[in-house]
């Protein structure tokens, strides 16, 4: 049994993906089930665009470990992870992943707050008189 792994990040969040090739299906993240770790369906049909786009859903155990941010960073941490394993094992869907943009990392990240400021860009009260 093949195991590819391949890894994706998204703001804060980094996910680890381990893709057992040949499996039923099952798909665990951080030790737990996905449907009970992601309960929102917007999420967990995030994670299976790219088994979707490729007709690969349910061919592949699937392993992530998820660090850091927050869910929703998660998620798109472990579905560029996911797109990224898949071209691993087979390039040929590297152009359907890519016209989906399944294959480019997210590069927006938190606007560090500046001193002087009430936050990154917005300002204290400006008092005329």
């Amino acid at each position: 049994m093949e195991i590819i792994n391949a890894l994706g990040r998204r703001k804060t969040s980094v996910a680890r993906v381990y893709l057992s090739v040949g499996g039923s299906g099952n798909f665990t993240v951080n030790g737990k089930d996905m449907k009970v770790y992601f309960p929102t369906l917007m999420l967990q049909n995030e994670i299976n665009r790219p088994f979707e786009l490729t007709n690969m859903l349910g061919q592949f155990d699937v392993k992530a470990n998820i660090d850091g941010g927050g869910v929703s960073g998660q998620a798109e941490a472990l579905k560029l992870a996911i797109a990224r394993a898949l071209v691993m094992h087979n390039a040929e869907l590297k152009p359907t992943l890519k016209a989906a943009s399944m294959m480019t990392r997210d590069p927006r990240m938190v606007e560090r707050k500046k001193p002087g400021q009430k936050k990154a860009r917005k300002r204290f009260q400006f008092v005329k008189r």
